[in-house]
């Protein structure tokens, strides 16, 4: 089973006037990169992707490209409802040269059944261009669509070319055991508390928002597998917060870069109460 190793879910800094700043896009990737990070994933959840338009998700992976961040490290969000912008974004991508994608499953209708969800895959993947692989994405407690074990193992036997991973983010270590046990598609893990059981077990890697803080330390606990300590309590306290606001503020401090508090409504940023309690 391929190897991925781990990628940092991409904060998105923003400037005073609320626009990307594409500036602290590029060097923060580049410092992941060089502190242990084998990639990033841009515009996802921790990257704030659903506040962000496919337009300014194009421009901000152009300019990373631009910027000299190898095209083979970076992953792309694609978050649409529609197979028709769906396969857009992809192409988007593809023409500035990324052919790795995290899809957000369609997450309007909820109580969508695995054969429904099965078909909005396959008409996808009938439509996006061949070299476009994909990352299937289950974030249940956000999209409030969950891709079940069955339905995971079933899109991998019929797309086997179009399928890199799948990224679990529930949280639940039960569900990626199972996906683990399937034995037919690399299984990456969101929470890293979870990182270190998954990759003893035969995990390909992690997909992590604490790795726009600690690269490298997350680098270690998969290919030790195993546990640090004090990042699986950081990430207890992180989440009982707002998390994205939580890891703006610990990364502002990290750089001691206030504007890294910055983040696009709905969101609020860390309130002074939440930021006490995570000592910041």
């Amino acid at each position: 089973m391929k190897t991925f190793g781990i990628s940092a879910a991409l904060l998105t800094p923003f400037s005073a006037d609320g626009q990307i700043d594409l500036v602290r896009l590029v060097q923060h990737a580049r410092d992941v990169l060089k502190n242990g990070a084998a990639g990033v994933t841009i515009f996802g959840t921790t990257g704030e992707g659903a506040s962000v338009s496919s337009a300014e998700r194009t421009a901000g992976l152009r300019h990373l490209v631009t910027e000299g961040i190898p095209t083979a490290s970076i992953i792309q969000t694609i978050y649409a409802t529609s197979v028709v912008e769906a396969a857009a974004q992809t192409a988007d991508g593809l023409a500035i040269g990324v052919s790795s994608f995290l899809l957000v499953p369609p997450f309007f209708f909820k109580d969508c059944s695995d054969e429904g969800l099965f078909d909005w895959h396959a008409q996808l993947f009938a439509r996006a261009d061949p070299r476009a692989k994909f990352v299937l994405y289950h974030i249940p407690q956000v999209t409030g669509v969950a891709l079940s074990v069955h339905l995971v193992g079933r899109l991998t036997n019929s797309f086997p070319n179009r399928l890199l991973a799948v990224k679990d983010s529930s949280g639940d270590w039960d569900n990626a055991t199972k996906l683990l046990a399937l034995d037919v598609i690399p299984v990456l893990v969101g929470d890293e508390r979870l990182l270190h059981r998954a990759s003893a077990r035969g995990g390909a890697g992690a997909i992590t928002g604490m790795a726009n803080l600690y690269p490298g330390r997350i680098r270690h606990i998969f290919e030790s597998a195993t546990e640090d300590v004090a990042i699986s309590a950081e990430v207890t306290r992180i989440v009982t917060k707002p998390v994205i606001p939580a890891l703006k503020a610990l990364l502002g401090r990290q750089n001691d870069d206030p504007d890294w508090d910055r983040v696009r409504a709905p969101l609020k940023p860390l309130s002074a109460e939440a930021r006490r309690q995570l000592g910041i």
